[in-house]
């Protein structure tokens, strides 16, 4: 029993892929695109290059790991260079932060822009620090769903530690209480959208997000990030995985209460497991109709989603660097529109992307190429044609006064992609970036486990199950997947 078939070739598709032959596995893959990577994909406007989805590389670590396995040097397939600045910020109020990668440059900026001692933002980084080594292994790194997870000595710790945990905040109040300093709350806040979640419900806990950034860096892999599924693809091929590309998967065969295989494109393709990494809804809707669909799937509230417009951009702004955010004034109403209305406010915060900052050949000389994102509901059919026109006068109003200058000039090229475009593209449930949100504190649990006990030798991957969305936490999802497979190298 060796054969596994994955259906999806989202980054935790391709991750399981290579744990599982470097444990002996004969591996097949199924992906209903023409490329592989799921959101992770890049797309061409005139002489301008995008990376369409995913725009932020941390924990590298966990990349160069998949080839290490397979006994690869990873740099043979895959490189990036370390950002000595994460992110530059900008206010309405006329207020600019840069944040370093740099701890001590990073501590003299806040002192100097908004007056706060270093010893303030020390604990509260190393508050987050701490957060994070408590639960990884619980929340990240295992199961939830197995008994055998909580009996162990890092659930133990984390009992007797539930109050540095701030599982009874939110968000936001977690950072009230430790920063007090609106403008510091307002970035911290921000991280809840890592997750595609509410800062003002989601709990404190999350503050434990940013030290994967703060303590881990930002990076920018060479040639973009599509080079990540290209790379590991790259990787699978060289070592014997089949990629099915353009091959629908329309069942997922059970027997009893196994499963035994899968139908694809009028073709019966037997295995001994099959892996999941479509999301998890129309797993159960579209390949696996003879079973119920579990609440937890059909009734859990969606992560945000966004709406983004690609931009080639004939001239070169230097204030601006890999990463920028431009906050909207008023935070906490910007997220009840969005979760509460299902709308978007007339001053949105606004993210933008510039990959031609670190690499040139993404846009022309003198020229950006600017990936401009803002947090939207997810799709319930909405007038999505309207609110585009609404938004971009926003936002190009935003834009315009917080950089004093007139981008409208200088737009030469554009695409957008909105909740319903995302939906379509990469068959992700009403268009949510991030599966399910996490807008409670139960909702790491509510989220739908690697395995099902209802069919046996069935196991789900990706942003939609556990641990959650977000490259990292696919990764993650990969790995405890994977740990549920004998090593069959050495047999």
């Amino acid at each position: 029993m060796n054969k596994v078939i994955i259906v999806g070739s989202g980054i935790a598709g391709l991750a399981t892929a290579v744990r599982l032959k470097a444990k002996g596995y004969d591996v097949k893959i199924f992906e209903s695109a023409s490329h592989t990577g799921g959101k992770i994909h890049a797309f061409n406007l005139g002489d301008y290059r995008f990376d369409a989805g995913p725009s932020l590389f941390t924990l590298p670590h966990l990349f160069d790991e998949l080839f290490n396995i397979l006994g690869e040097n990873p740099r043979n397939f895959f490189n990036y260079d370390k950002k000595t600045v994460h992110c530059e910020y900008f206010w309405n109020d006329g207020k600019r932060l840069t944040v370093y990668a740099d701890k001590n440059k990073f501590l003299k900026e806040v002192h100097d822009k908004f007056g706060v001692k270093n010893s303030i933002i020390s604990k509260y980084l190393d508050n987050s620090r701490k957060k994070y080594e408590i639960t990884k292994r619980i929340f990240l790194q295992n199961s939830l769903h197995k008994v055998s997870t909580y009996l162990s000595k890092d659930v133990l710790r984390g009992l007797m530690s539930l109050k540095i945990l701030d599982i009874n905040k939110s968000l936001d109040q977690a950072n009230q209480l430790y920063l007090n300093e609106p403008h510091l709350v307002q970035l911290y806040n921000r991280y809840a959208t890592y997750n595609g979640s509410n800062p003002y419900e989601t709990p404190g806990i999350m503050t434990l997000i940013q030290h994967l950034e703060s303590h881990y860096g930002t990076w920018i892999p060479k040639g973009g990030m599509v080079q990540i599924s290209k790379s590991i693809t790259k990787l699978l091929k060289k070592n014997g995985v089949k990629i099915y590309l353009n091959s629908n998967v329309d069942e997922i065969i059970t027997k009893g209460n196994r499963t035994t295989g899968v139908f694809s494109e009028g073709k019966k393709f037997k295995s001994d497991y099959v892996i999941s990494n479509m999301d998890i809804f129309f797993t159960y809707k579209k390949l696996l109709k003879n079973f119920d669909m579990p609440n937890r799937v059909s009734k859990s509230e969606r992560s945000s989603s966004a709406i983004i417009f690609y931009w080639g951009i004939n001239k070169v702004f230097k204030q601006l660097d890999l990463h920028n955010i431009l906050f909207s004034e008023n935070y906490q109403n910007e997220f009840e529109t969005i979760f509460k209305k299902g709308e978007l406010t007339n001053d949105p915060t606004i993210y933008i992307n510039i990959t031609s900052k670190d690499v040139p050949e993404d846009a022309p000389d003198g020229c950006e190429n600017w990936f401009v994102m803002i947090n939207a509901p997810y799709n319930f059919e909405q007038n999505w044609d309207e609110i585009i026109l609404k938004l971009r006068k926003n936002i190009i109003r935003k834009i315009n006064k917080t950089l004093n200058i007139n981008i409208q000039e200088f737009i030469k090229e554009e695409n957008i992609y909105t909740p319903k475009t995302i939906e379509t593209i990469t068959q992700s449930h009403l268009g949510s970036l991030y599966g399910t949100s996490s807008n409670s504190k139960l909702s790491a649990f509510l989220r739908h486990p690697n395995f099902t006990r209802k069919i046996k030798n069935l196991y789900f991957c990706g942003g939609s199950v556990h641990p959650g969305g977000g490259i990292p936490l696919c990764l993650m999802s990969a790995n405890i997947v994977a740990n549920e497979f004998k090593d069959l190298s050495n047999v």
